[in-house]
């Protein structure tokens, strides 16, 4: 993973989403479409809003009580927060440009 996209756990979540604008990608090592949206997320989404928003992930394997709190269906699942409330959330794999422009709106852009 890289730098620009943090990996959370049950005990750094709430810290890292309470404030500011935080995309969390739950996904799973074995799931193939999560596989598959991490590139984008690090390659086009995290630069994209660098410095202004944060791109986080959350395996559901090691963090199932949060998936359940989230009810977290399917995956990937991406949600996105504002100080600490759900803006929008999206199931399965999303384009890029659609999350650069959730994450630009929950930021007033």
């Amino acid at each position: 993973m890289s730098e620009q996209v943090l990996n959370l756990t049950t005990e750094t979540f709430d810290e890292a989403v309470k404030s500011g604008v935080v995309l969390v990608d739950f996904w799973a090592p074995w799931c193939g479409p999560c596989q598959m949206q991490t590139p984008i997320l690090e390659k086009q989404v995290a630069p994209a809003v660098s410095g202004r928003a944060k791109v986080c992930k959350v395996n559901v394997d090691e963090a199932q009580g949060l998936a359940v709190r989230f009810g977290v269906k399917g995956i990937p699942a991406i949600f996105i927060f504002k100080d600490g409330e759900i803006v929008q959330q999206f199931t399965g794999l999303q384009r890029g440009d659609a999350l650069v422009s959730a994450l630009e709106a929950a930021l007033g852009a």
